[in-house]
């Protein structure tokens, strides 16, 4: 039976949702019950679908109420509260509850008073300057608002599923088909695979000898809401949230190639199809083969069809026509930064920073598990909501120092801190305080909305601060909800050439920032980057992975990001600027 924690995680998340719009108040009873729950779940070590009742009740966090419904998933695959929510509230209008500025009560009255019930009522009404005349808004909100849907349409997320909700669906996706008997292989492909930020579909390729079983168990998944085509090699299938997934079966002697076909986009398939044409060979989802023969030159894998067509296999992050292809007809690709080398994590959080889930303890033994031989611990400083205390941050200091101590030379513990960098520039505690931490990075959290003078001024100055060694998570952005604030990337990549400041490749996937341009646009200038997790659970230190398929896919090189160094030298150069100050 399939573990169901998931799945019980996104009943609950869509509960709080739903329930926000249905109550009106994000601090409702209700609400806060379910993210209690949510947090019990996510902390319980084993699958929820196979406790009763009485025994989730005993996970604290979790009520008879919300057991129940757990239960009601575990047992019928549905619950009735989440329908009932899910017919009154529509995907649509749920949908405008993650733009900024619009919270519950705002969303209710648009839709009762002007019928706004989607992004394309929202954007209609602002046009129409229909919303500054309703009760809460006004001239500047509308129009902020107007701003808001401008900056989101301009990062081309609006309309398409950001990625931080599609890859985990994917993967729980695959995770199932994979475990279908008879299968041999399944994955994702397409723009997911290619690691876009967005995407307007998800495609699953399943290789197995009878696809019956495989079509079966797809359209039972409990995250399809309704089966939009189903045939004997495809099936797509639209999910709760409105993406879009494509299921493939094909014969496991196939693999290659459809992975192949489904993972690049048009412009790299449409390349790699004429160069097997100018080679007397055809190229399609099925297998590489000789035009005039029929027989086929490659199939099972993508790195024999590369190779018969003369080029080194390309990763699929790159597979997007920017030059890959010239550069593969060179010889082999340059050096790429690889995850299984990270040293080091220099953004995460523990439960001392109040959204934090893990504490101290569980942090540093996940850092050992996955061999860090560096490890920051930056919780959040006092001026952001979920900031500590200075007395709480010596207290920590002194955990640190006594772990440390237990810990030898196998991991080396720096006490360091995320402080926020206010609308001038201004960073939290005083200078002397700042110094005494062994790594500061420094993050925008608030005053999105600054022009671009202002937003790049209090950026550098941030880095001129002599005790900040890195800037966090630039644009501040979250993918398909905040767009990101108003830069110019020239001036601060300048700064921090000038300033030795490190800038952040962050692996949350709401954030992934910097952005795939940005890094494109940094990669030619002397500037450090650093792959961080920003955890604030223990499981989400892996996340560092994601960070560096973001370097990849930009073509950033490991000599320049500093934890892909070795120790000594990474070790070094965290303690360099504090040195200095």
């Amino acid at each position: 039976m399939a573990d169901l924690k998931q799945d019980v995680l996104d009943m609950l998340h869509e509960l709080v949702e739903l329930t926000t719009l249905d109550e009106g108040d994000v601090q409702s009873f209700r609400v806060r019950a379910y993210e209690s729950a949510a947090r019990a779940v996510e902390a319980h070590p084993g699958d929820p679908g196979q406790l009763s009742a009485a025994a989730l009740q005993q996970l604290d966090g979790i009520g008879k109420a919300t057991a129940a419904k757990i239960r009601e998933l575990a047992d019928t695959g549905r619950v009735k509260k989440l329908d009932e929510l899910r017919e009154k509230h529509p995907a649509s209008v749920v949908a405008l509850l993650r733009i900024p500025g619009l919270g519950p009560k705002n969303v209710a009255r648009l839709r009762s008073e002007l019928g706004v019930m989607s992004l394309d009522d929202l954007r209609r009404a602002v046009a129409e300057r229909r919303i500054r005349a309703l009760r809460g808004f006004g001239d500047k909100s509308e129009e902020k608002l107007a701003h808001t849907l401008e900056r989101l349409a301009s990062a081309g997320a609006q309309d398409r599923t950001p990625i931080a909700v599609a890859l985990p669906v994917a993967a729980r996706v695959v995770e199932r088909l994979a475990a279908v008997p008879g299968v041999t292989h399944a994955a994702y492909a397409g723009s997911l695979r290619r690691f876009n930020e967005t995407v307007g579909d998800v495609d699953v390729v399943v290789a197995a000898a009878d696809a019956g079983p495989v079509m079966e168990a797809f359209v039972a998944l409990t995250v399809v809401d309704r089966v939009l085509a189903r045939g004997d090699t495809k099936t797509s299938v639209v999910t709760r949230r409105g993406l879009q997934i494509d299921l493939r079966v094909v014969e496991a002697a196939q693999v290659g190639a459809a992975m192949l076909y489904f993972t690049g986009n048009k412009a790299h398939n449409v390349k790699l199809r004429q160069r097997a044409l100018g080679r007397g060979m055809t190229l399609n989802e099925y297998a590489l083969t000789e035009t005039a023969t029929g027989r086929v030159v490659a199939a099972d894998t993508e790195e024999s069809i590369y190779a018969a067509l003369g080029l080194p296999w390309i990763p699929p992050v790159l597979r997007e026509d920017v030059g890959e292809i010239e550069l593969a007809e060179r010889g082999p690709l340059p050096a790429q930064a690889d995850a299984a080398a990270i040293l080091g994590d220099f953004h995460v959080h523990t439960s001392l920073s109040g959204d934090g889930r893990s504490p101290l303890e569980a942090m540093v033994a996940a850092a050992r598990a996955r061999g860090l031989r560096v490890l920051a611990i930056t919780d959040h400083a006092e001026n952001t909501v979920a900031g500590v205390s200075r007395e709480a941050l010596v207290e920590q200091r002194g955990h640190i120092a006594a772990l440390q101590a237990q810990l030898g030379d196998e991991l080396l513990l720096l006490h360091g801190i995320e402080l926020n960098i206010g609308p001038a520039g201004e960073l939290d505690y005083d200078d002397e305080f700042r110094r005494q931490f062994g790594f500061c990075l420094a993050s925008v959290h608030d005053h999105f909305d600054l022009d671009r003078a202002a937003q790049t001024r209090r950026v550098v100055t941030a880095m001129r601060d002599p005790s900040v060694r890195m800037i966090g998570h630039l644009s501040a952005r979250l993918i398909g909800g905040r767009p990101p604030i108003d830069l110019d990337l020239d001036a601060v990549f300048a700064a921090a050439e000038e300033t030795g400041t490190a800038l952040e490749i962050n692996g949350g996937l709401p954030r992934l920032d910097l952005s795939v341009d940005a890094l494109r646009r940094g990669r030619d200038r002397a500037v450090t980057f650093v792959l961080t997790s920003d955890a604030h659970h223990e499981s989400e230190l892996a996340r560092t992975g994601y960070a560096c398929l973001n370097a990849q896919k930009a073509g950033l090189g490991p000599e320049r990001i500093a934890n892909l160094w070795s120790r000594e030298r990474l070790v070094a150069w965290a303690k360099e600027k504090r040195a200095q100050a």
